[in-house]
């Protein structure tokens, strides 16, 4: 069924031909090794393909069946642009080892943007959307062929045996593997995230919970009231991924609504909504979020010239944010306040989204857990499209996409003009496809007719300027006068100024002087926490253990890089002639960190003493095969400048009788860090991977 997608697929689009490149057949018939050179018409701004010069993209597959033991492997590489991106994937049917009723199916795959004409980020996004929708089709595809071969008769494909007659190798070598039919995955099974053993252990009825005790339902009432309909299997992933957080995540424990909204922004897959889940939970520790609705006051500049606010709710009891884009002076706000004042007023915004929500759950009786945005695009022109403004709105749909998912349920775009395709072709991309389903676009009057506003809001309260009779008290925006404009200075000053806001640090690190954290442990068998995100540069996380204290802080002036470092500090602790093994001890394994890397985690005292936390410069490695460095690696050198790294870290001692955490240490808790960062990176690495039973 799997050959059939060759030379060409037409339920794969994008799939436009191969051609065979090598093809090796053992002699026995056990072995058959293809190799094939795909070409692929790839999903991408026509604007991209032109400056990248190309109309198609070559893929090297090689699918390796071993009929002997009953596997087939498939490895993919990209051809096209191998320099400057790297595209590795890796697919695998096996039989499963305890049950021949199973096919086991393997997915996963890796890429690599080193540089892509200024492009990396949207290159990532239109990479992993490509892989994502190609997930979703396989099983459809492989299904579609199951039937045709159903259709031409062949349901069956003897076992391979030896050409010789003598004893069976399979009997000898493969006592557990009788010849048995394949089954079907349940359908829902894997639209619900079910994990690999779940899908093995599912009965025939696949909406059954697989967490099995009674004390594990949650209360019929509270589901309908607050949470909405849940099948049992959507209930037993909360409550699991409830327990989860609750077993090991130190702090405050989202509620079940929030849990849910990752849940179902993952389709219910528990391990990839815990990733994200935690993930945003250390980004709102970070960053105070929890409180920004109570401790941060938007400028008076926001306050009169962003043409946005709440207006009522909809007829579903949405609370309803109605937006005037085409009316607000996105270049001037941003000249005027900085991309980060901007980003947090949208935060803001989406925290009084959640209250609101609440708020509206309890009049209306039944659960509200998203909002609907009306946004009026009358006015929207090529001032819009300035470049830094279009680079700050895809920075703030990166940061709500990641840490507000599910709270959009519906987005109503008016009056769009002929200009709107342009910045649509710009921001789609970066947009997720289930919310892209959310969209309604009116062009000119349309929204005034049939399908259009009255279906979704009631009469009353559509507002003045869109032709209603409710007084909207939502800011008409306009020109940010000139004179309100700051300086680059003065907006990297107060880019600085908010991230020392948060109880975390920043520390610069250079080569040949690390920064250095001095922890007195009294007691044994306390818990040293840490936090820490790698802004820039690649680094090498240590920890230290010495009976004696270190001479006091010596702080590096810097001078010796002749580089200023506002916003970090850089301590050294451990003193020249100290030797490693005599005066002091690592008490972990190195870490390696890279650009952009969130990392948590926690080590258990042995000893009292003095505890010396470390980042160290991590250096490039040499080229194995030659002494000469590569062009890329000389051009990503380039972008870090002077061999400086920055961290922003935070450190806590935690008696072990109140440590609730995980005991794992360096292994707690290594995650991507959020793009609030304001770090730049040359090389965007994502990896996804999927893992199915049949």
């Amino acid at each position: 069924a799997y050959e059939r997608r060759f030379p060409t697929c037409p339920l794969i689009p994008m799939f436009v031909a191969s051609d065979t490149v090598n093809e090796y057949k053992s002699e026995d018939g056990a072995i058959h090794v293809i190799e094939r050179r795909c070409k692929l018409d790839i999903d991408a701004p026509r604007l991209l393909k032109k400056i990248a010069g190309v109309d198609y993209v070559y893929f090297v597959q090689k699918n390796s069946l071993n009929r002997r033991e009953r596997t087939l492997h498939i490895e993919a590489y990209n051809e096209t642009f191998s320099n400057r991106v790297i595209i590795n994937e890796h697919c695998s049917y096996t039989v499963h080892p305890d049950n021949e009723d199973w096919t086991c199916f393997e997915q996963s795959a890796s890429l690599d943007i080193k540089s892509f004409f200024g492009f990396e980020s949207t290159v990532e996004k239109i990479a992993m959307k490509q892989y994502t929708s190609n997930i979703k089709k396989g099983k459809e595809i492989i299904e579609y062929y199951l039937k045709q071969l159903e259709e031409e008769g062949i349901t069956f494909v003897p076992r391979w045996t030896p050409p010789v007659a003598c004893k069976s190798e399979s009997s000898t070598s493969h006592p557990r593997r009788p010849v048995s039919p394949a089954i079907n995955i349940p359908e829902c099974a894997t639209k619900e995230g079910l994990s690999n053993k779940e899908i093995l252990n599912t009965s025939s009825s696949p909406l059954e919970p697989t967490a099995g005790t009674p004390d594990d339902k949650l209360d019929a009432d509270y589901i309908k009231r607050y949470l909405g309909d849940l099948t049992p299997m959507q209930e037993s992933c909360l409550i699991r991924l409830r327990q989860w957080l609750q077993e090991t995540h130190k702090g405050k424990i989202p509620k079940d609504e929030h849990i849910l909204r990752f849940l179902r922004a993952r389709d219910f897959n528990i391990d990839k909504a815990r990733e994200i889940l935690c993930q945003s939970l250390t980004w709102r520790k970070q960053h105070q979020v929890d409180y920004i609705l109570d401790t941060w006051n938007p400028p008076q500049v926001l306050q009169d010239y962003y043409a946005g606010g709440w207006h009522h709710h909809d007829k579903d009891g949405r609370p309803l944010y109605v937006l005037r884009l085409g009316q607000m002076d996105t270049k001037g706000l941003v000249r005027a306040l900085g991309e980060e004042a901007l980003l947090r007023y949208v935060l803001s915004i989406n925290e009084e989204g959640l209250r609101r929500c609440e708020e509206n759950t309890k009049v209306f009786g039944r659960p509200i857990s998203s909002w609907t945005c009306l946004v009026d695009l009358e006015g929207l022109n090529m001032r819009h499209l300035w470049r830094p403004g279009v680079k700050a709105l895809l920075r703030i749909i990166e940061v709500v996409e990641a840490n507000y998912p599910e709270t959009l349920g519906r987005l109503l775009i008016l009056r769009a003009p002929r200009v709107f395709p342009v910045l649509w072709t710009l921001v789609s991309p970066f947009i997720d496809d289930n919310t892209r389903k959310k969209f309604l676009i009116y062009a000119g009057n349309d929204y005034q007719g049939p399908g259009g506003l009255l279906d979704y809001i009631d009469k009353e309260i559509i507002p003045d300027f869109l032709g209603g009779e409710c007084m909207c008290e939502v800011p008409e925006g306009g020109l940010v006068p000139k004179s309100l404009y700051r300086t680059a200075e003065e907006l990297e000053n107060e880019d600085i100024k908010l991230w020392t806001e948060t109880i975390y640090q920043s520390a610069s690190v250079f080569k040949g002087a690390p920064h250095e954290v001095l922890i007195q442990i009294v007691d044994a068998s306390s818990v040293i926490t840490w936090d820490f995100d790698v802004c820039k540069g690649d680094i090498v996380f240590n920890i230290f253990h010495s009976k004696r204290a270190p001479q006091p802080p010596k702080k590096d002036s810097l001078g010796a890089h002749s580089i200023t470092s506002p916003g970090g500090n850089n301590v050294q602790l451990i003193d020249k002639v100290w030797q490693l093994g005599r005066d002091y001890s690592m008490v972990e394994s190195p870490l390696i960190c890279k650009e952009g890397e969130s990392v948590q985690g926690s080590h258990v005292t042995r000893w009292p003493g003095f505890y010396i936390l470390q980042w160290k410069f991590h250096s490039m490695p040499a080229c194995a095969t030659t002494n000469l460095p590569r062009v890329d690696d000389v051009l990503a050198s380039l972008q870090v400048s002077s061999h400086k790294c920055k961290v922003m870290y935070y450190t806590e001692v935690i008696g072990s009788e109140d440590f609730r955490g995980s005991m794992t240490s360096l292994e707690s808790s290594h995650s991507g860090f959020s793009q609030l960062s304001a770090a730049t990176t040359s090389s965007s690495q994502s990896h996804s991977s999927s893992m199915i039973s049949r």
